[in-house]
């Protein structure tokens, strides 16, 4: 390859890159911006920004046990949009979803929520995209860099292989 193609490509890569980057800088600016114009409009609500990135809400109390990994859970939930369109869930009138704590076969920030729980418990969450799915978003369900509430309801703690 002849030096001034290899330096027109490494141009041109490096300006994919850079508006690539500006291109997710952007949607995660709109997105922080969807998040903090969704709290302005729930003023009786304390969510609690943690380390990660997820807004925390406790709404009840549980007088249950904490999950840690390697606990099962059973809880309830409602999956939403900050525009209160609903997703997906499982509410009341089925059993509740049953999860092995710390296996990832859920939404990062919900299990990260359910750590901050006690049984018998509610809480609602917000999970930035970086919690939830991400840039790609699922499906045509939820599109990428998607803010989502979850109301969680936990309702039992089987502990396993604690130490």
């Amino acid at each position: 390859m002849k030096p001034g193609r290899l330096c027109l490509y490494s141009h041109i890569l490096i300006i994919f890159t850079v508006t690539a980057c500006s291109s997710e800088d952007t949607w995660r600016q709109h997105e922080q911006q969807e998040i903090t114009d969704y709290l302005k409009t729930v003023p009786y609500s304390t969510f609690e920004l943690k380390p990660s990135g997820l807004y925390y809400s406790e709404i009840i109390t549980g007088t249950g046990l904490t999950p840690v990994t390697n606990d099962i859970v059973y809880f309830r939930y409602v999956g939403r949009f900050l525009n209160g369109v609903a997703f997906d869930s499982i509410s009341t009138k089925y059993a509740p979803y049953e999860y092995l704590m710390g296996s990832m076969d859920i939404v990062t920030g919900v299990d990260e929520g359910l750590r901050y729980m006690k049984a018998g418990g509610k809480a609602r969450l917000i999970t930035p995209s970086d919690l939830a799915y991400g840039r790609s978003g699922i499906y045509s369900v939820i599109p990428g860099y998607k803010p989502l509430l979850w109301e969680i309801e936990l309702d039992s703690v089987k502990p396993h292989l604690r130490k």
